[in-house]
């Protein structure tokens, strides 16, 4: 008796250890998965107001210790450092950049490019990629950010891209003017 009691303890253990080992394992790679892909949609873009800012860029990312060091990377425009799969990143209400893994978007470094039409009703996403054209300046997105691969295609002063037509009260201007940040 003492014999059997021993071997289905041992069988038990066995099954248990297995079984753990197998939840482990299972959630490792869901979460190691879902950790580097982000899904974008019309729902990502909201009020560009209620997102923190650093300098004129508008900056959001779902995980509040990756925005920190998101916020940390562009406020000490880093070099050489990559930022949080999932940061979104927008200096004016119709345009914004997405970073996803590099493997996606290896042309830019994990970059997603889109060009928004934003109304009270919300966010219509018109175009995005890596090819999308910036609309006010008649060229693609990448020719600008391309300067700035060395600060991970992050176009700020000093980052080597070429100067935007419009200055810091404009660029204010028009976040202000983002017809989503309407209260009904």
């Amino acid at each position: 008796m003492r014999h059997l009691i021993v071997v289905l303890c041992q069988l038990f253990a066995c099954v248990c250890k297995r079984g753990v080992l197998a939840a482990g394992i299972g959630c490792c790679l869901v979460s190691s998965v879902s950790a580097q892909e982000i899904s974008v949609s019309e729902q990502t873009f909201d009020c560009i107001l209620d997102w923190p800012k650093v300098r004129n860029t508008r900056i959001k990312h779902a995980d509040p210790e990756k925005l920190k060091e998101a916020m940390r990377i562009l406020r000490d425009s880093v070099p050489e450092t990559e930022y949080p799969v999932g940061t979104i990143l927008q200096l004016v209400p119709n345009e914004a950049m997405v970073k996803h893994t590099h493997e996606k978007f290896p042309k830019t470094n994990g970059w997603e490019f889109f060009f928004l039409e934003v109304s009270k009703e919300g966010t219509k996403i018109t175009d995005r990629g890596v090819d999308v054209v910036n609309a006010s300046q008649g060229v693609m997105c990448l020719s600008c950010h391309q300067p700035a691969a060395r600060f991970d295609f992050v176009c700020e002063k000093g980052h080597g891209c070429a100067p935007i037509p419009f200055d810091d009260q404009k660029i204010a201007a028009l976040q202000r003017a983002d017809p989503r940040c309407t209260k009904n």
